[in-house]
C-alpha cells in the first residue's frame, strides 16, 4: 500500500487510516492524521502516524534529532564480506529515476549516509541482515547494501537480477523505539515480516 499519494491515484495508508479512525471513533468531520516518516511501497513493516498536529511536530523533531531507533531486516543473496560493519557513503538522489546513487564526498547536493549492519542468519542461498540506519536518506539501505555487492532480494532497481513475484522487495521495517510525543515515555513497536513468504519465514522463525 502507498503511504502517501502519487500519480497512480491508488488508495494510501493515510486515506485508509483516516477512514478507519472516522468509523472506529465515530468522529464527525475531517480526521487529522500526520505523516511522520515513510516506507517505500515495495517494503513492509512498522510505520508511525500522528493523531494530532502537536504530536506530528514533536515526532518530526525527534526524527530530525535522531532520537528514533530504527531496525530493519533485509534478505540478500550475497553474503557480506564482514559479518558486521558500519557503512558510510555519500549519496545523490536522481529524482527522474527515483533512485539514489553513491558519489564522491563533496559533490553538490550529495548527502552522507551511515548505517550499521550485522548478519543474523543464513540459508543455503539467502542471508538475513539486521540493519540500523543512523541517517535517513532516500533509499539509503537499498543503495548502500547494493554498493557493497549485496542488493536486496527482489530489488531490481538496485541490482538484484530478478523481481519478486508480487513486486515487493525483501526489506522489512522490523521495529521503532521513540519517546512518546507528550509524556516522553519510551514507545517500542515491532512487526513480523510477511510470514506467508517462505524465505521470510525460514530466515526469521527463530528470531521472531
Amino acid at each position: 500500500m502507498l503511504v502517501q499519494g502519487d500519480a497512480t491515484g491508488d488508495v494510501t495508508l493515510l486515506d485508509w487510516t483516516k477512514e478507519y479512525i472516522k468509523k472506529e471513533k465515530n468522529k464527525p468531520g475531517e480526521v487529522f492524521v500526520g505523516l511522520v516518516h515513510r516506507l517505500d511501497r515495495v517494503t513492509s513493516g512498522v510505520i508511525v502516524l500522528a493523531r494530532t498536529s502537536k504530536a506530528l511536530t514533536r515526532l518530526n523533531a525527534a526524527f530530525k534529532e535522531r532520537q528514533i531507533q530504527k531496525t530493519y531486516w533485509a534478505v540478500v543473496q550475497e553474503r557480506p564480506k564482514d559479518l558486521e560493519g558500519r557503512l558510510v557513503h555519500h549519496l545523490i538522489k536522481d529524482s527522474k529515476a527515483n533512485k539514489s546513487r553513491p558519489c564522491k564526498a563533496g559533490r553538490s547536493k550529495a548527502k552522507e549516509a551511515i548505517l550499521r549492519y550485522s548478519l543474523k542468519r543464513s540459508l543455503e542461498r539467502y542471508h538475513l541482515l539486521e540493519v540500523h540506519p543512523v541517517t535517513g536518506r532516500h533509499h539509503q539501505i537499498r543503495c548502500q547494501l547494493s554498493a557493497i555487492g549485496c542488493p536486496i532480494k527482489g530489488d531490481i532497481k538496485y541490482g538484484f537480477p530478478r523481481p519478486n513475484e508480487d513486486k515487493s522487495i525483501h526489506l522489512h521495517a522490523r521495529s521503532l523505539r521513540f519517546p512518546h510525543p507528550t509524556n516522553k515515555e519510551a514507545i517500542f513497536v515491532e512487526a513480523l515480516p510477511p510470514m506467508g513468504d517462505r524465505i521470510w519465514k525460514l530466515l526469521s522463525d527463530h528470531l521472531a
